[in-house]
């Protein structure tokens, strides 16, 4: 099937599959709802297109967080850890023990510049493979404005621009050892 379209065609169909599965299900809720010979059943439907709406509104903020992967280096998202390994350096990160995460537009390629306690920032093009699974990482984080951070990434100012900061006093969540 992927030999009928052009790839530049999958590749968006790709980057928007969340918000195209939301239309569907919200279509789906409304042919339900409408067609409903019971209470029950409209209401069924109506709850599936409610659920379809806020999977577009997701799919939407996750579709503009997505960038074609062309740049260098692989992201990987294991439990909670961003691990980036890229052709010249690379490292570690626990989404958890972030102090903050700057968006650098400066360059031809943004970078994700991710704040650790005790270390060196970690440097993560936007365009790396895998740099997509950021965006549900990213979302540990307390207080993170998603809206923010998807204008500030589709809005090359050149500039580095602080998306996230940990708010002082604040040493994460208590671990149990």
């Amino acid at each position: 099937m992927s030999g009928f379209f052009r790839p530049e065609a999958m590749a968006t169909l790709r980057r928007w599959r969340e918000a195209l599965t939301g239309l569907a299900v919200v279509l789906v809720g409304a042919v339900i709802a409408l067609a409903a010979l019971t209470f029950v059943l409209f209401w069924i439907g109506l709850a599936a297109a409610a659920l379809g709406a806020f999977l577009i509104f997701s799919g939407v903020q996750k579709g503009r967080f997505r960038r074609e992967a062309t740049g260098p280096g692989i992201v990987a998202l294991d439990e909670g850890r961003v691990t980036y390994m890229g052709p010249l350096d690379g490292g570690m990160a626990d989404i958890e023990d972030l102090t903050a995460l700057q968006l650098d537009t400066r360059s031809r390629s943004s970078v994700w510049i991710l704040h650790r306690p005790g270390a060196d920032p970690l440097h993560i093009p936007v365009t790396a493979t895998g740099a997509d699974r950021l965006f549900d990482a990213f979302l540990r984080l307390p207080g993170l404005n998603t809206g923010r951070m998807v204008r500030e990434l589709n809005n090359s100012r050149g500039e580095t621009v602080l998306i996230w900061e940990r708010t002082p006093g604040a040493n994460g969540p208590r671990r149990l050892n």
